[in-house]
């Protein structure tokens, strides 16, 4: 997978210059290539380099149109060999040019696209008004400093595009703002940039919804409206703000594909529009049109390799829609749901069989995740012939469009946190209805790290810190170990709340004699009891009255420290290494045991095999 990441590489076309600390943190859980390429400004030449090397990564057609009704009103970090193309770090993008097209709303049922609005000529789209509603983002990052959580890394800038959508929004994707700072837009032909607040942030889908407050702004302006899903070989569009100057561009190109995509920024698999336009570092965030002048989607990352050319891809309206209709249901992003199984295709007829599978249908559940409501009704060995009455094929696979079938995690993702899916099994030889609550996945190493600091931990100079993507990316993977590696790719939680705890590093004092060349070691147990997550640890160390803290690491390798000993060193250690706080503000508020699980239940011991990487065997829905 390494060489294979090597060769090729997918980047999100939004920064200029694309650091290694930039790379999608989930490169090498899939062996695709799609990578983020922000569109940094030159001043992130100047930016502290970071420690180690950068990680080597590895609905049927009724359905479809149904979706696509639903209300439209209202990256970053690139993981994988995508590259952004607003001067983020990951997009894709489609060539679509388009007039805005009437949208009527519907209460909060949806809206209905009216597409009987004349083509626009090639010769007009200089002249087009849609141009006027797409702008330019300027983005300030402070991302935190995962090895030394306490402080944040060296500012950096970036520029990216975003498009306006009405009642003070505009859209971009995520990796454009994330970890920001201050982010200012500006118009086209204007030199006035207006400051923007980022309302919500979708890591898995890579789109970010910003408010500009100023009047001013938004006067003489209309808002973009959106299309349906574009068929194959429809010309499109791409607006931005790429390299290569600073004034508005455009390029064409086809839609070649459409499909269940990886999305390099959040690690996720969603349906994108595969274009053959141009798609360059600072067009991440702009609008692709059609030629009846809708947007049909979002530019966020593209398709880099030796082997290959001209490939981009577009977040298309389907998972625009959900993004916003999401914000407008629970007043913020909660994410897009999942099943909770591990499946595997049913293409032998001796497996079917041996299941008691009649026809050529249905995929094989291999796991269940313990954190999934699935877990509470579906059983290892269960296979999924339909989901809410749609057939599933043999393949993992369900019916699109005419002449089209996608990939069954399709349905999944239009469904919202909490709706509940009715299922159809067979178990046993028996067919039987199941229903099962659809919730967003936990993961037990995340890939991104909500807030603007990570927890952390300090007890005697020992830095204690959850194990996170951005942190293994930060520290190279040489440096965490292939053991802990292996648990942090293809473990599962156990729990809710549940995180692999590290000691990250030792500062060196009188008090931690002998323990000074620890790193990147999992914590197991303190003083007997199995430690759950960073909080838990806290809970632990404050309520601890032994005279010895006993922490158990891997290999049964102890660290004990006398209690009262540490308490009484911890100000000059934070002192003499210039820390305001030995923990993360997180970590104030008192612990709450909300996982009901007992102290003596081991963690992350649910590992799951490296078929999981592929999609052509086994994946997760």
């Amino acid at each position: 997978m390494a060489v294979a990441a090597a060769n090729c590489c997918f980047f999100a076309a939004a920064f200029t210059g694309l650091s290694t600390t930039h790379r999608l943190l989930s490169t090498w859980r899939r062996p695709n290539y799609l990578c983020s390429a922000h569109n940094k400004s030159s001043d992130n030449q100047n930016r502290a380099p970071v420690k180690g090397k950068p990680k080597k990564s590895p609905g049927n057609y009724p359905i479809e149109n149904e979706y696509i009704t639903q209300k439209l009103s209202r990256r970053s970090r690139d993981e994988k060999s995508f590259s952004n193309a607003d001067g983020s770090k990951n997009e894709r993008s489609q060539s679509t040019a388009s007039k805005g097209v009437a949208v009527q709303k519907k209460g909060n049922q949806g809206i209905l696209v009216d597409s009987e609005e004349q083509k626009v000529e090639t010769s007009d789209i200089q002249d087009a008004s849609f141009l006027n509603a797409v702008v330019k983002v300027y983005c300030t990052h402070t991302e935190p400093d995962y090895s030394l959580p306490w402080q944040k890394q060296k500012q950096y800038t970036s520029t990216g595009s975003a498009f306006m959508i009405g009642d003070g929004k505009l859209l971009t994707n995520a990796h454009c703002v994330e970890y920001n700072t201050q982010v200012k837009v500006k118009r086209r032909g204007d030199d006035t940039k207006y400051i923007a607040k980022v309302l919500a942030r979708g890591v898995e889908c890579d789109l970010a919804l910003l408010f500009v407050e100023s009047k001013e702004f938004w006067e003489g302006t209309e808002p973009l409206h959106f299309g349906r899903l574009p068929n194959l070989q429809d010309s499109v569009t791409v607006v931005g703000y790429p390299l290569g100057g600073e004034t508005i561009s455009v390029s064409k190109g086809v839609v070649s594909r459409i499909e269940v995509t990886s999305y390099a920024h959040g690690s996720s698999d969603l349906l994108g529009i595969q274009i053959d336009a141009a798609i360059n570092p600072g067009n991440s965030g702009g609008p692709a049109f059609n030629d009846l002048g809708e947007c049909i989607g979002v530019a966020f990352q593209v398709y880099r390799s030796d082997e290959v050319e001209n490939i981009g891809y577009v977040i298309p309206t389907t998972v625009v829609s959900h993004f916003l209709e999401d914000y407008e249901r629970n007043g913020k992003y909660t994410g897009f749901p999942c099943l909770g199984v591990l499946l595997q295709k049913l293409e032998n007829p001796a497996l079917r069989a041996c299941l008691n599978v009649p026809s050529n249908e249905g995929v094989l559940i291999r796991k269940v995740e313990p954190t999934s409501h699935a877990s509470q009704v579906l059983k290892e060995g269960d296979v999924i012939v339909s989901f809410n009455n749609v057939r599933v094929g043999c393949e993992g696979t369900v019916p699109f469009r005419p002449s089209e079938r996608i990939a069954f995690r399709y349905l999944i993702s239009q469904k919202f946190t909490g709706d509940v899916a009715e299922l159809g099994i067979i178990r046993g030889g028996q067919s039987m209805q199941v229903q099962v609550t659809l919730d967003t996945r936990v993961h037990l190493v995340p890939y991104h790290i909500e807030g603007d600091q990570p927890s952390y931990l300090i007890v005697a100079g020992l830095v204690f810190t959850p194990l996170s993507e951005p942190l293994i990316t930060e520290e190279c993977e040489d440096s965490i170990g292939l053991k802990l590696l292996t648990k942090a790719r293809y473990s599962m939680p156990k729990f809710k709340g549940e995180q692999i705890v590290i000691l990250s590093q030792v500062l060196a004092n009188d008090e931690n004699i002998g323990y000074e060349d620890m790193s990147n070691e999992q914590v197991l147990k303190l003083n007997g009891t199995w430690i759950r997550n960073i909080h838990h640890l806290t809970h632990l160390v404050d309520s601890c009255k032994d005279k010895y803290l006993v922490f158990e690491f891997e290999d049964n390798f102890l660290v004990v420290l006398e209690r009262e000993s540490v308490l009484a060193a911890s100000k000059s250690i934070l002192k003499g290494y210039g820390i305001p706080s030995e923990r993360s503000d997180d970590l104030l508020a008192p612990y709450v045991n909300s996982v009901g699980q007992n102290d003596e239940c081991e963690v992350g011991d649910s590992p799951v095999s490296n078929s999981e990487v592929g999609n052509d065997g086994l994946h997760w829905a």
